[in-house]
């Protein structure tokens, strides 16, 4: 009979596709890895492997076995969670990963009342890009992710967080248009953008919606920095398109002006990931609610505007 740890194995092995890196995710040996991936094997009689110089590939068996795997994890981890909301008080760490535009605008007042509400649970936020913290989700480094929707799905549980404007981010009176007053950006220009990069998975969304509209491009600058490229846009005739929920610290207008796309407006929709082999602990679970509500009060998307 098969136990929980060759389990552990053989969905480390599936999503990593590497015996070495499943390895390295669950702090083991390569070569326990491949031996408790064998002892499953022959338990079930059947190879969820196939092996060969260019390392393993899941077999239609290793396939239909994987959503089995994770559902089993993942009620156990549910259990475990169960028994550690039944205490008293929450406790314990949770390590979340916000992408920049949620660290700017909703993690500062969302800590404050999360630790004064559950003091003895110690949060730690790392601030990355979806690739980065996808990964690191999927390594099980971070209880849960809030990222933009599209990214590879593999070993995550991925849930609808929130759906946001894009807005056109410049220096004040740079486009001629007031404050908050939708833009049109075929209609001005051309413009200078700093755009994330490649790596990035708005990039490609920003690259689509300029082509496809006509917008007119002076220069494209690839600033992975929402820190530098806000601080660029304000002293500069640069300008960046950014989800609204960034823009709630610039309401004021003093330091930039923001815009609504419009002609064609253009949305973006975040998602929650957690990995999909474990339920969330309790305090996560509190963590990750308490930030979405905050996010969904923040975002600034409102009717459309004529195209």
């Amino acid at each position: 009979m098969f136990n929980m740890r060759q389990i552990r194995a053989f969905v480390a092995a599936y999503e990593e596709g590497s015996f070495t890196h499943a390895a390295a995710r669950e702090n083991a040996t390569q070569s326990g890895i491949s031996q408790h991936v064998a002892a499953l094997e022959a338990s079930l009689g059947a190879a969820l492997f196939a092996r060969g110089p260019q390392g393993i590939a899941a077999t239609p068996e290793g396939c239909l076995f994987y959503p089995r795997a994770v559902e089993a994890l993942a009620a156990l981890s549910a259990g475990r969670a169960e028994v550690e909301g039944a205490r008293a008080a929450l406790s314990g760490p949770v390590r979340a990963g916000l992408m920049p535009a949620f660290t700017r605008a909703a993690l500062a007042p969302v800590l404050q009342r999360f630790v004064a509400a559950h003091p003895l649970v110690r949060p730690e936020v790392v601030e990355g890009y979806s690739g980065t913290l996808s990964d690191m989700v999927r390594a099980g480094q971070l209880d849960f992710a809030m990222v933009p929707a599209g990214g590879a799905a593999a070993g995550l549980r991925v849930t609808p967080l929130a759906r946001d404007r894009e807005m056109l981010v410049c220096a004040p009176g740079a486009t001629g248009v007031p404050h908050t007053h939708p833009i049109r950006l075929s209609a001005g220009g051309p413009w200078r953008f700093a755009v994330p990069g490649h790596a990035n998975i708005r990039r490609a969304r920003l690259d689509t919606y300029f082509a496809a509209n006509g917008v007119p491009v002076a220069d494209l600058l690839e600033l992975d920095s929402m820190l530098a490229t806000l601080e660029l846009v304000a002293q500069s005739d640069w300008v960046a398109v950014l989800p609204g929920v960034i823009c709630a610290g610039d309401a004021d207008g003093v330091l930039r002006h923001v815009h609504p796309l419009a002609g064609p407006d253009l949305m973006s929709d975040f998602v929650t990931i957690e990995p999909a082999r474990a339920a969330p602990s309790a305090a996560a679970a509190a963590l990750r609610d308490m930030l979405g509500a905050e996010i969904n009060r923040l975002v600034r998307f409102g009717p459309p505007t004529p195209g």
